[in-house]
């Protein structure tokens, strides 16, 4: 068996979950595991419209995907509508959807706003005097990230005040060395900067209503390098933006996860119904933006969402806040879209 794999299993038999409350979306994750897949949908840029790619796909279905997913982002604009974006995840949650968070965050050596590219850019890279200084408590850097961090907690908190629970995916891409965050394997690297995320916003902010994902891409088999431990995730994402849909792959992660949820974190080309068929552990997809209708034609996404093993939002059950208990029924998974 492949020593990193070997590593991953160790790790995560012996771990906890992440998540420190009784959490309905775990619940309910786990419950469709190895049955049914979640359609969801990423709404990138720009956060003053929420909801434009979510709706593109309502337009050719006639169904909204069962997950919703926003990003608090990077440039000045989106900063400044970050609370919209929000606000419309807290609608998304009060109709049942799945909330789903993403933080495209810019380097500490800059701070907010910044760019994508560039040497203040999401895609950058910090130099190792640098990451050491990062990942070292109490010095420059790593009071910048926690800034930064500290930049979303009103969010977050906000979230977690109206009982939306929120599967949150920092850091994405592990091993993807584009962005400035990602390609540094071991202890000390990616997953470390992982571990001090997950710290700071759950026990200095108290922020319990996170769902830790963590997340790699289909680039390489070494994902044990950028494993931050089963303690600190609670669902296992994997992107698929090359082969990844290659069953191979699959088998591997189902090694990692465990009984964990795994699920489809990013993807441009949606999986068909025979993928699910032959991978029914994928707990949900999320189709990236805009790029799913330049790679995936009308009649493909019509026919993944009309999947009787697929959920879309008519499909869910309802989330038990206190604001819906007297408004929704306990189950909705009956009614058909």
């Amino acid at each position: 068996m492949n020593r990193f794999i070997l590593a991953c299993i160790l790790t995560v038999s012996t771990a906890a979950s992440a998540f420190s409350q009784t959490s309905q979306v775990l619940n309910f994750l786990k419950s469709i595991s190895g049955h049914e897949t979640v359609a969801g949908e990423h709404n990138a840029e720009p956060n003053s419209d929420p909801t434009k790619s979510t709706d593109s796909i309502y337009a050719i279905t006639g169904k909204y995907p069962a997950l919703w997913s926003g990003d608090f982002l990077y440039e000045a604009d989106n900063i400044a509508d970050r609370w919209t974006m929000i606000h419309e995840a807290k609608k998304e949650w009060d109709k049942g959807a799945l909330v789903h968070l993403m933080f495209h965050a810019c380097p500490p050596t800059c701070g907010e706003p910044c760019s994508w590219r560039g040497s203040c850019g999401v895609l950058s890279h910090l130099s190792n005097a640098q990451w050491d200084s990062l990942i070292t408590d109490g010095t420059t850097l790593n009071n910048n990230w926690k800034k930064e961090l500290d930049g979303i907690v009103p969010y977050l908190q906000y979230l977690k005040e109206n009982g939306v629970e929120v599967l949150f995916r920092p850091l994405h891409e592990m091993n993807q060395g584009r962005f400035w965050w990602g390609g540094r394997s071991g202890p000390d690297g990616t997953a470390r900067l992982y571990q001090i995320t997950h710290d700071y916003l759950v026990k200095t902010k108290g922020l319990t209503n996170l769902i830790w994902e963590w997340d790699v891409q289909d680039l390489n088999w070494n994902f044990a390098a950028y494993n931050p431990g089963g303690s600190y995730w609670d669902v296992l994402c994997f992107d698929v933006y090359g082969n990844g849909y290659d069953k191979t792959w699959y088998d591997s992660l189902l090694t990692i996860a465990g009984d964990k949820p795994m699920a489809i974190g990013e993807c441009a080309k949606l999986p068909t119904p025979a993928i699910l068929k032959q991978e029914p552990r994928w707990t949900y997809f999320m189709g990236w933006a805009t790029d799913v209708f330049s790679s995936n034609t009308p009649s493909q996404i019509q026919t993944i969402y009309d999947s009787p093993n697929v959920i879309t939002l008519r499909q869910m059950p309802g989330w038990k806040t206190p604001e819906l208990k007297k408004e929704r029924p306990d189950t909705l998974r009956d009614l058909k879209h």
